[in-house]
């Protein structure tokens, strides 16, 4: 009882000697931002213990990338007499491009290497006997109209064929290559993200293991990295050659190809360094002991907790790696 009588003393004269004497509330500079949200400066320094920071370095990450793939041709032997071996498209359309460029390509030599010599020599013929009043005027015109003829055939082959090459080029398929395809060869074509293909070049060797043979890896090379990124899902297709001579590999077959990465001349930051703001990333670099700067960057692949930056900063920036998310807010507005 003695107790509550004494707490209650203390709370009364505590409560009366607040009444005598009014603290005046302390009000703390709000951050000052400039350069439209971009430079955000902090006229105290107790706001700076809320972030905390860390300097870059080149250090090398490596790490394994894994990206889908199919086979989608092998190459045959040729039966005997055939000009070409046989390829197989896991894509019907694929094969009926590849045979009608086949065929144009010949309909294109034959058309320029005999038929417009051929009207070339006769147009030249004509002339000479019109120039002696052998031939008629009507004879020229028709040795003209038949070299015009084999022209305009000549360009409207030409044209079909672009076409056809346009298609198998666009799935990852250079016409040239298929030609001189190697019987016992498979192609297999792997979709790439975007921000991954700068890590992957011709030449490189890659593991392969396929969904009919999954306790069996093979070893694959890049071929060629297509020269278009598709507009809606932003991958890049790899075409990557395979040792078939076993002819355990089918096209249509699918499988999961990893490429080794290592990453030694761009810098890294943590993950949570990074913001997203209506499709690009950005960092705050701290470029004073109270003042941040917010810089778009490029990203590229992420190794355990590290992205890769391609471009926005250099390696002896200090970057917020704490806090980040005031910071967006403080920048962004939201």
């Amino acid at each position: 009882m003695k107790n509550v009588i004494f707490t209650a003393f203390v709370l009364l004269l505590l409560s009366s000697c607040g009444s005598e004497t009014k603290t005046e509330p302390t009000h703390r500079a709000s951050p000052v931002i400039t350069n439209g949200g971009t430079t955000i400066q902090f006229p105290e320094a107790a706001h700076l213990e809320f972030f905390k920071t860390e300097h870059l370095n080149n250090d090398t990450l490596s790490a394994k990338f894994t990206a889908p793939a199919n086979v989608a041709a092998t190459v045959l032997p040729s039966r005997e007499g055939a000009g070409r071996h046989l390829i197989l498209f896991e894509n019907p359309e694929l094969s009926s491009h590849y045979t009608q460029l086949n065929q144009l390509q010949i309909s294109i030599n034959q058309i320029a290497n005999v038929n417009l010599k051929q009207r070339q020599l006769e147009l030249e013929r004509t002339k000479d006997l019109s120039a002696h009043g052998v031939a008629t005027g009507q004879d020229l015109m028709d040795a003209e109209s038949a070299l015009t003829m084999e022209q305009s055939a000549l360009s409207n082959e030409k044209a079909a064929l672009t076409e056809h090459e346009s298609k198998l080029i666009s799935e990852g398929f250079s016409p040239d290559v298929l030609r001189k395809a190697k019987a016992g060869t498979a192609f297999l074509i792997c979709d790439i993200p975007e921000n991954q293909i700068g890590n992957i070049k011709e030449g490189d060797t890659c593991d392969i293991r396929f969904n009919a043979f999954p306790n069996t890896e093979f070893t694959g090379k890049v071929d060629a990295i297509a020269d278009v990124v598709d507009h809606s899902t932003r991958m890049v297709k790899a075409r990557i050659i395979v040792n078939n001579s076993s002819k355990k590999l089918k096209s249509g077959m699918f499988a999961n190809v990893s490429f080794d990465l290592s990453d030694d001349h761009n810098v890294s930051v943590n993950k949570n360094a990074l913001v997203t703001v209506q499709g690009k990333h950005y960092v705050f670099i701290k470029t004073s002991e109270n003042e941040f700067e917010c810089k778009e960057v490029k990203i590229g692949q992420h190794i355990g907790d590290r992205i890769i930056i391609f471009d926005g900063i250099s390696a002896d920036d200090e970057i917020a790696i704490e806090g980040v998310l005031q910071l967006k807010g403080l920048s962004f507005g939201y």
